[in-house]
């Protein structure tokens, strides 16, 4: 007598019916199991496209961008010692922090444009942008003082005097740059959500191909000084700004931008709380290794010393530009598979971001650790500073490692749209663990800066641990009600 088959056995038949649209018998189990690996394997390859569709144009981008700081920091280090530190210092801390904070409140639209775009509620992408727009620039202004009152800050901070000074005038000489800031973030985002990468890439590779052109005539010919470099630096962000504008404004999105609109006012509490947590959250992701150049001048360092700890931490902000745009992908495909309702859609996006991000992290940890002298004389001739580099090589490189992993947990925190848990899990690693931990071993133990920067990874270890749990916690579903709950509401105050 024939057993029936078991509950396993109809799920095979099922599945392998599914497998063989013409209904081909097979009766092996290893050939289901690689037809299922087969099809496991093209889901991720495919995933992996529609990833880098996103953060290949937005590494790029953000590279690119950051590549003009970069190109504008080796011609001061040329200059001279005292322009360096005072361009790195301008740079790596008080546009850091300009850049972190403005990028994270304009991450919020890619939890709004994103779950509207998946929901096809393409009108209130262009609403959301200029909201965007208006929020962030009121928040730039109230930063200005940082900028304008530079010099006095850092003495109190315990810089020199003459480094003060000379920071404080190329400061006041970027607030151009920082203005920027507002546009190109609230551009980006708008057109990033739409999945219109190209024009972001190719605004980006034209303003840099420009800044370099500028900056070897007026620096290298013209010989303008520290000043004229950092006025060849707000002519560049600006120049990138008008081309997103141009593209916008004149055809390239037809269905999201219909005009400005007076609707753009209204709801402007509620998109600037949501502004404010994620604007905090990658902020103190952002400048948190920046502190180390002020720490290192309180811990009684060389200027030698400060230049090669200023070099690195520019190496490590130019890097983190992937992770960057790892997040900015993460953050766009979870927010359009959630307003799309698709759940297992969005975990598995997270599980291919999450991949990919650490194993660029583990290329770039061996890039560094393989040729720090190189990637020093970027900056500086001086080989006091290029050996100073090459000690701090393995630190960085760990910091790099390290940072892969966070970016991704915020890209599915900006996605789903708890970027205020996720902004306090950062205040709690990074400022109430990392810097005491940091300031105990360098200042109190007295092994310097290289003992504050430990201590440091010691909150980015914490913080990763923290992230971890919450997001292993997340309950997808929810977030699903969320975002469509969202997009029915801003509907319904649309209507009204």
């Amino acid at each position: 007598m024939r057993k029936p088959p078991k509950m396993g056995d109809d799920l095979q038949h099922s599945l392998l019916l599914h497998l063989n649209p013409n209904n081909t018998i097979v009766h092996s189990g290893d050939d289901l199991e690689a037809k299922i690996n087969l099809i496991g394997t093209q889901k991720t390859w495919e995933e992996f496209k529609k990833v880098w569709r996103i953060a290949g144009p937005s590494i790029f981008c953000r590279v690119a961008m950051f590549s003009l700081t970069i190109i504008t920091q080796s011609l001061a280090g040329h200059l001279s010692d005292l322009d360096l530190a005072a361009f790195s210092i301008a740079t790596t801390l008080l546009i850091s922090i300009s850049f972190g904070f403005l990028i994270g409140m304009a991450t919020a639209l890619e939890t709004l444009c994103g779950q509207a775009y998946g929901a096809r509620q393409y009108h209130m992408l262009g609403i959301y942008m200029q909201r965007s727009c208006v929020v962030l620039f009121c928040c730039a202004i109230l930063l200005l003082p940082m900028f304008i009152f530079a010099a006095p800050l850092l003495q109190i901070l315990g810089q020199s005097a003459e480094v003060a000074e000379r920071t404080g005038l190329v400061a006041r000489w970027l607030i151009p740059m920082h203005l920027s800031f507002v546009f190109q973030f609230s551009l980006q985002r708008f057109l990033q959500s739409q999945l219109k990468m190209a024009i972001i890439a190719w605004s980006s590779a034209v303003a840099l191909a420009v800044h370099a052109v500028i900056s070897w005539f007026f620096v290298y010919k013209l010989g303008v000084g520290i000043v004229g470099t950092a006025l060849t630096l707000d002519f560049s962000w600006w120049f990138s700004v008008f081309i997103l504008c141009g593209y916008i404004f004149y055809g390239g999105c037809p269905l999201t931008w219909n005009g400005l609109s007076s609707k753009a006012f209204t709801e402007l509490w509620d998109f600037f709380k949501l502004a404010l947590a994620s604007g905090v959250m990658v902020l103190l992701e952002n400048v948190y290794y920046r502190f180390l150049v002020i720490a290192s001048g309180g811990a009684g360092s060389s200027h030698v010393a400060v230049d090669a700890l200023s070099i690195c931490v520019t190496l490590f902000g130019w890097e983190s530009m992937v992770p960057l745009g790892i997040l900015a992908a993460t953050g766009v495909r979870v927010a359009i598979e959630l307003g799309a309702g698709n759940v297992n859609n969005a975990k598995f996006a997270a599980k291919v971001c999450m991949l990919t991000s650490l194993v660029i992290g583990l290329i770039f940890f061996s890039l560094v650790v393989a040729i720090p002298d190189r990637l020093a004389m970027i900056f500086t001739p001086n080989l006091s500073v290029i050996s100073g580099v090459h000690e701090l090589a393995v630190l960085l490189g760990s910091t790099i490692l390290l940072n892969s992993v966070p970016p991704v947990i915020l890209g599915i925190a900006v996605g789903s749209g708890w970027q205020v848990l996720a902004a306090y899990i950062n205040i709690g690693s990074y400022y109430l663990v990392g810097v005491p931990l940091g300031i105990f071993i360098g200042l109190v133990l007295k092994f310097g800066y290289m003992g504050i920067w430990v201590g440091m990874l010691g909150g980015s270890l914490t913080q990763i641990m923290l992230l971890a749990a919450v997001a292993s916690k997340l309950e997808w579903e929810k977030e699903v009600l969320k975002a469509r709950g969202k997009q029915f509401m801003m509907n319904k105050a649309l209507d009204d």
